[in-house]
């Protein structure tokens, strides 16, 4: 009997479900199974209509917090076994269509071949956007992950077990397949036992060290393989399809802000520099190690049955290893001997201690990335000569292609700091120098002349050996030391990058040059400075986008400035920040401005000659910049790409793009695809452009305006966000290593923006995903004469307009995420109830407003006609979220009246963890 039509979604959580139950009931009794069981069944009615949420209110009023802890782990199980269900369908149903013989998918490789055949492109166009092309997913510092690596890995086991047994359930029923059933069944019961009794959350916070430890994992789990197999199969095909039109570097080239990050993180050191540029390089250098050993046994080619060069003889003999049973094996004693001489490499540059036995020691460790690529392709060539292709177009193929992707230094590491902290080092540092008693006092013109000064000569400000400033400032200048240390061990792409936080002015860009150029990594020859770090001013507020081009045009005036970026390439890189500038004004303006940005950045960076690179600062949610990459990148104005995106990855994120080497593929594929589509297709038309700018400008205006009138003018605003969001207690939970403000929250702008956006999403508002956009798309239309007419405009535009209709899709996605029912037991949190009355109304009045304008614009009434992965999620993962809120209510109730007992703070912060885990954002 063949089992056939099954519906593997549904049939899957209901499995993984009934698995959960019995393990609960097992370990905690029938007490707590059953009232997990009441508990879900009236969270479906009520999400549904057919209960209210008071049912769900007085189920959990006086809970034990023992008690609630077992149930909240319950419900963040069930919702992170229905998220883990939904991946295998996803890509079950992928994989389907692709077997069918369907049409290649959007964002996929094949697809964009496709694309760029049907365009008919001249070879000059595509050589001039893959000269100096650059794909950069970077790992940062932003540690928003509430989940623990032990829940990852269980998590993994069980998707492994869950698609055997899938794989099982389609093939013939019989005894043996029955008993390979009951195996994985027994196997996965196993697995949620153990899960069951792991902590869900950390008991201290993680160390920078840990969060180091975090990121490289993920290179285990997929990148160090995936990325170089990419960039292979993007030469390949480019060469197949376009002649030697290829790029000089590999496309795909990752970063980290992981130990280099130290803007309001003072726990990023020298040290922790040292630390992540040695484990970075540790773990490529132990992946080399490995698949030489690999390779090693694979090449028994016997010089009697085939030729080899005289490079590849010589090569063999330098090899050491002449044992009798490996005479007429020169591959593998060539092999062997790059194999010693990686680890005599690992020894010298990362320790003695990172390398196993001492055999190593006969060996000279590699000067170079390049020159261990010249011994592999001694042996490639010798290979190709005796037509071993097949040969060396495997594993041999794929190590050259991870070294052109890694080099000993695995992963770039940006530098970043903010502003305020160069200028205040300068400051001090000047001032013990005898160059100027106040550098904070002058005039912008005078730090600029100044700053340019010191940037021509290379006389020290700093006596070497000197100890003599403030902890801050020695600090400051100890992590620049250890980035030229860094860079002087693994090479120049180490540390390639310095960001400049708040930039604002000129001599914001410049400070850093000062620092840098003190430490070795930039020198000074008169107006002709050279280094080997772009350095790249940060514009986050909306303040600073709009004025950024401004800045630029006085920095690339400067000759001194101009001949160092000439000497980079002609390359200028810019970071926009999506968080701070959504905090400052919302989400339709901070789009809007972020866009308007790029659209001067594009048209000065042609008026003078130089290449455009953005960097964009883009967090898991969309009211942090989030939202799918691919539609992100196609949606950036026209010129704005030009074969370059580098683009940060945090939170959640991170791990569902590259926990799984299939997820890593198809994410950065994605990121490819985009790239190379934006820079090389018409992505970007428009029928009447200035028009279109006219129209989104003024709505930004207007909902900027009403995004003020609430969070910048309204004084109950403070407290009432304060008090019905878990904002206070989101300090408590150990999800990373920086403080959640930077100072005590008086003001939204005292806040970072993380905990700003989770906290929205724990009481079910995501207001910084759709704010204000509703007043403004309501007020630009109007009523009346005309109002069908723009109404009629802004549905052309948000069908023919990637920009647009991106913006739309996302601030939709974020709206069917949220619950104002929830929200207005929130609101029952504030003290003061004329506040929370007048405030919840507000956000209600406007959330249903912004609503019924999506309607308007989009022409259809379902938040999610575009995304039914989402919708069906929102259908049969999200009402297992509404006990953890509900949960999470009583006990900050509980707890701010007083309630001390650990089970009740612990019991919030799982609740965080779960909802986090369960709505895939967290900031």
């Amino acid at each position: 009997m063949r089992v056939t039509a099954r519906n593997h979604l549904q049939e899957d959580i209901r499995y993984l479900g009934r698995i959960l139950g019995q393990v609960i009931a097992e370990q905690e009794g029938d007490e707590v199974f059953n009232l997990v069981e009441l508990a879900r069944q009236q969270a479906f009615e009520v999400a549904k209509g057919n209960a209210d949420l008071e049912v769900l209110v007085e189920l959990f009023r006086n809970i034990e917090p023992t008690q609630a802890t077992r149930v909240i782990r319950a419900f963040s199980h069930f919702a992170l076994m229905a998220n883990l269900a939904e991946d295998i369908h996803d890509d079950v149903n992928r994989e389907r269509q692709l077997d069918a013989g369907g049409p290649a998918l959007d964002s996929t490789l094949d697809a964009t071949w496709d694309k760029l055949a049907s365009a008919e492109l001249e070879s000059a166009d595509i050589a001039r956007i893959l000269d100096g092309a650059l794909v950069a997913p970077v790992l940062t510092a932003h540690p928003t992950e509430t989940r623990r690596r032990t829940v990852f890995d269980a998590q993994k086991h069980i998707t492994e077990l869950l698609i055997q047994r899938n794989a099982v359930l389609e093939a013939e029923l019989n005894a043996r397949t029955e008993a390979r059933l009951a195996s994985i069944d027994n196997d996965i019961r196993r697995r949620m036992t153990i899960l069951w009794q792991t902590a869900l959350i950390r008991v201290a916070r993680p160390r920078i060290e840990d969060e180091i430890e975090v990121g490289l994992r993920y290179y285990k789990l997929s990148l160090l393989k995936e990325i170089p197999a990419l960039n292979r199969a993007v030469n390949q095909r480019l060469k197949a399809d376009f002649g030697d039109v290829t790029p000089a570097r590999p496309i795909l080239r990752p970063g980290s802000w992981i130990g280099g990050d130290h803007d309001g993180n003072p726990y990023v050191t020298a040290e922790t520099l040292d630390y992540a540029s040695r484990r970075a390089a540790q773990t490529v250098l132990k992946y080399y190690a490995a698949q030489l050993h690999a390779l090693e046994h694979e090449l028994s080619l016997s010089d009697r049955m085939t030729g080899v060069t005289v490079e590849l003889v010589a090569l063999a003999k330098e090899g050491n290893n002449e044992v009798p049973s490996r005479v007429d094996e020169p591959y593998r004693r060539a092999v062997h001997g790059v194999r010693g001489r990686i680890l005599a490499t690992t020894a010298t540059l990362v320790g003695e201690d990172a390398v196993e036995g001492v055999w190593h020691r006969q060996y000279a460790p590699y000067t170079s990335a390049e020159e261990f690529d010249a011994d592999l392709a001694t042996i490639d060539v010798s290979l190709r000569s005796s037509q071993d292709d097949i040969i060396a177009d495997d594993r041999l193929a794929s190590i050259r292609s991870a070294i052109a992707s890694f080099g000993f230094h695995l992963y770039s590491i940006d530098l970043r700091q903010n502003s305020e902290s160069f200028e205040n080092v300068l400051t001090e540092v000047f001032a013990t120098a005898h160059v100027t008693e106040d550098y904070a006092a002058l005039s912008e013109d005078a730090k600029v002349e100044l700053l340019t000064t010191e940037l021509r000569t290379p006389r020290p400000l700093v006596p070497r050996g000197y100890r003599g400033f403030s902890e801050p400032t020695q600090r400051e200048l100890d992590l620049i030391a250890q980035a030229s240390d860094s860079v002087e061990r693994f090479g120049e792409k180490m540390v390639p990058h310095q960001i400049i936080s708040m930039a604002t002015s000129v001599s914001d860009i410049l400070e850093p040059m000062v620092l840098l150029k003190e430490a070795g990594l930039i020198r000074a020859d008169g107006d002709t400075p050279t280094g080997s770090i772009d350095i790249i001013p940060l514009f986050e507020t909306i303040d600073d986008l709009e004025a950024g081009a401004d800045i630029l045009r006085q920095l690339w005036d400067l000759p001194l400035y101009r001949s160092y970026l000439t000497q980079r390439g002609g390359i200028q890189e810019i970071m926009l920040g999506y968080s701070d500038s959504n905090k400052d004004g919302g989400y339709f303006a901070a789009n809007w401005a972020l866009y308007a940005a790029e659209l001067e950045l594009v048209e000065i960076s042609r008026e003078y000659g130089i290449r455009l690179r953005l960097f964009h600062g883009r967090g898991g949610t969309v009211g942090r910049g989030g939202g799918p990459s691919y539609d992100a990148i196609l949606a950036q104005p026209k010129g704005a790409v030009d074969g370059s995106v580098r683009v940060t990855e945090q939170g959640e994120i991170i791990s569902a793009k590259y926990g799984s080497p299939r997820a890593a593929r198809r994410n950065l594929e994605a990121l490819v695809s985009a790239t190379l589509e934006a820079s090389l297709l018409p992505v970007d038309e428009l029928e009447d452009r200035e028009r279109a700018i006219e129209i989104m400008t003024e709505i930004s205006r207007l909902s900027r305006d009403k995004y003020a009138s609430l969070i910048h003018e309204d004084p109950g605003f403070i407290p009432y966000f304060v008090q019905s969001t878990p904002l206070a207690e989101i300090g408590a939970l150990n999800i990373g290593s920086r403080p959640t403000a930077r100072k005590q929250t008086k003001a939204v702008d005292d806040l970072r923006a993380i905990p700003w956006v989770l906290a929205w999403s724990q009481s079910r508002v995501l207001l910084p995903g759709w704010f204000g956009v509703g007043t403004a798309l309501a007020e630009w239309i109007g009523e009346g004469e005309g109002s069908e007419e723009r109404r009629a405009e802004l549905r052309r535009l948000y069908e023919t307009w990637p920009f647009f209709t991106s913006v739309m899709s996302n601030m939709a996605q974020v709206m069917s995420k949220a619950g104002m029912e929830l929200a207005e037991l929130y609101a029952r949190l504030v003290d003061d109830r004329e506040i929370a009355s007048r405030v919840h109304a507000v956000i209600v009045e406007e959330f249903e407003l912004t609503r019924r304008m999506f309607s308007e614009v989009t022409g259809s009434d379902d938040l999610l006609a575009d995304n039914p992965s989402l919708a069906r999620s929102v259908r049969r993962r999200f009402p297992y979220l509404l006990p953890l809120n509900i949960i999470q209510l009583e006990l900050l109730r509980r707890h701010r009246a007083g309630d001390e007992r650990d089970a009740v703070s612990r019991g919030i912060q799982l609740t965080m963890n779960g909802l986090a885990t369960a709505l895939r954002n967290s900031g």
